[in-house]
């Protein structure tokens, strides 16, 4: 079972940087610079984050998906191996929320939403936004917005200690912005927000590693002024209010163009010969050995031409996101009424949407043709076993993760696939066999479905032991602690126990002991919290207070 980071340590850094806004107050906050971890810890600032990050899925916000998160992590660390900080703390996630937003929290955790991603057109634009949000972290921007908010210490105080409904009362029933209320309400009380000179301290960073990382660096400036072309489209040829700001204005554009320039110009007068940048322009791989190791997830030699993993990610994205159905009906009008729709990213789209709406047999009629082109594709291959199992070809599908799994051993899109697969309609020794599969991607893992499918396949095979140590583990990363803790004490009570399983439940109690007995104690609102039973609806009715500098919402007024 994965370790966690023990529960106390969260706490302590939750009412040590209380104490320090509470004191700020009165005196000075410490510089900025080498003094900066004075305010609070990195240690301290990733439990904040993971926190967050559990309590975002505790209300279903986040994109729980293998594919994706592989995905948007590869693309993340690439550009953090080249960033002015690579030995710095960074997570990223896909927020399930249209608005196009994107944002920094505490502990280097980097969400961009879904409705972002759908808009950009290429991934150097995509990595233009995540490369900006590293910028605020690198630059200590973040710091910055804690300094700036100390006369408002004590409502800080509550944010930090976890008050997520930092926006209830709102009328809006927006529950995207209650939970981004969270994340960002430890950078934003009363609205405040970065300065116009962050953002373009955070741009022209951004632009720089986007260069080091062998991006376009003209990418930035290019979404740039697609932002300020769908704000307009969307909202009567005037930007939202609330862009005010942070303004997507034509100096901002016209500044980043004018960096992207520099670098290359720079790059075009050093000598041929010169081994600093040689191949920077290049998409490059490999990563700093110190950061997570990326993944490509569609590199084939089967295919000299390859399949744009970008786009078929933006599509996945899309899908998992919204409603199956009626993108079913987007794809398929879109197919009869624009040729230059019809693409492989477009088909994959549809017939993930065909799958996930019920019509598995038909998804595969769109994804044999994909394969027939792109033979040995990672991802139409599982597109097209999913498929199958959906139209009640569990033989084909299972002999296709079979072999994904032997092609990628430890690939967790392929094996969580394939473990579902086979505890669903399977026997004992199947889900035996799945159980076993999934037990070594538990290792550092705080992905509750990884979790869940163990717990199913545990429990199937007669482990119930394993089972229930899982459940909870999937409540806790779910943003549940205190139904973790309850299914812990319950399991504790079993007479079967072997002496070891008792020990590690045990101490697992005493890891979630401090952390609920403070939310209870402080009636912080959690879905499971029994001292807030209406915390739930606070969470619903909640809006977020903090904006950051990509949050976009073209339905506002």
């Amino acid at each position: 079972m994965a370790p966690r980071r023990p529960a106390t340590r969260l706490l302590t850094a939750l009412i040590l940087a209380g104490l320090a806004f509470a004191a700020g107050a009165q005196d000075r906050l410490p510089d900025l610079g080498s003094s900066a971890n004075a305010l609070i810890s990195p240690q301290e600032a990733q439990d904040y984050g993971a926190s967050m990050l559990r309590q975002m899925r505790a209300l279903g916000m986040v994109v729980d998906d293998p594919l994706l998160d592989d995905y948007i992590n590869d693309l993340g660390f690439r550009l953090v191996a080249a960033c002015a900080k690579p030995r710095d703390h960074f997570a990223f996630f896909i927020v399930k929320d249209n608005e196009i937003n994107a944002f920094a929290a505490p502990g280097g955790y980097i969400a961009v939403n879904a409705g972002l991603i759908a808009i950009t057109r290429n991934e150097s634009e995509l990595a233009g936004v995540i490369a900006h949000e590293i910028g605020h972290i690198t630059q200590n921007h973040l710091q910055r917005a804690f300094e700036a908010s100390k006369k408002d210490a004590p409502l800080m105080a509550l944010v930090l200690l976890g008050a997520i409904a930092a926006g209830a009362g709102s009328k809006s029933g927006d529950a995207p912005m209650a939970v981004l209320a969270g994340g960002q309400g430890l950078l934003a009380q009363k609205q405040i927000n970065f300065t116009r000179k962050d953002e373009i301290e955070a741009d022209r960073t951004g632009i720089q590693t986007l260069a080091n990382a062998g991006f376009d660096p003209n990418a930035m400036a290019a979404f740039f002024g697609h932002m300020e072309d769908v704000l307009s489209a969307g909202a009567g040829g005037q930007a939202p209010s609330f862009l005010q700001d942070h303004p997507v204005t034509t100096d901002r554009i016209a500044d980043a163009k004018a960096r992207a320039g520099a670098l290359i110009a720079a790059q075009k007068q050093r000598p041929s010969g010169d081994t600093l940048l040689k191949g920077q322009w290049e998409q490059i791989t490999a990563p700093m050995p110190f950061v997570r190791a990326p993944i490509r997830l569609d590199r084939n030699a089967a295919d000299p031409n390859g399949l744009d993993t970008y786009a078929l990610m933006r599509e996945r994205v899309r899908v998992l996101s919204g409603d199956a159905g009626k993108l079913g009906n987007y794809y398929s009008a879109n197919f009869r009424n624009q040729p230059s729709f019809d693409t492989p990213a477009n088909r994959y789209g549809y017939a993930l949407a065909l799958t996930r709406s019920g019509h598995g047999a038909q998804a595969i009629a769109q994804l044999q043709p994909l394969l027939k082109a792109h033979a040995g594709s990672l991802i139409l291959t599982l597109a097209l076993a999913d498929a199958q199992l959906q139209a009640g070809q569990r033989d084909a599908a299972l002999a296709l993760y079979r072999n994904l799994n032997e092609q990628s051993p430890r690939n967790k899109a392929v094996a969580l696939a394939y473990a579902t697969a086979l505890t669903e309609h399977g026997d004992k020794q199947q889900a035996a066999n799945a159980a076993e599969l999934l037990r070594p991607l538990l290792e550092n893992s705080d992905q509750p479905e990884l979790y869940s499918a163990y717990a199913r396949a545990s429990d199937k095979a007669g482990d119930g032991e394993r089972a229930g140590e899982a459940w909870a583990d999937a409540s806790y990363y779910s943003g549940r602690p205190f139904d973790a803790m309850e299914q812990l004490q319950r399991l504790l009570k079993r007479d079967d126990l072997s002496y070891y399983a008792r020990a590690r439940i045990q101490a697992r109690i005493a890891e979630l002991t401090p952390l609920v007995l403070e939310l209870r104690k402080r009636k912080i609102a959690t879905p499971d919290n029994p001292a807030t039973r209406n915390g739930s609806q606070q969470l619903q009715d909640g809006r977020c207070a903090g904006r950051l500098c990509f949050s976009l919402d073209t339905s506002r007024d």
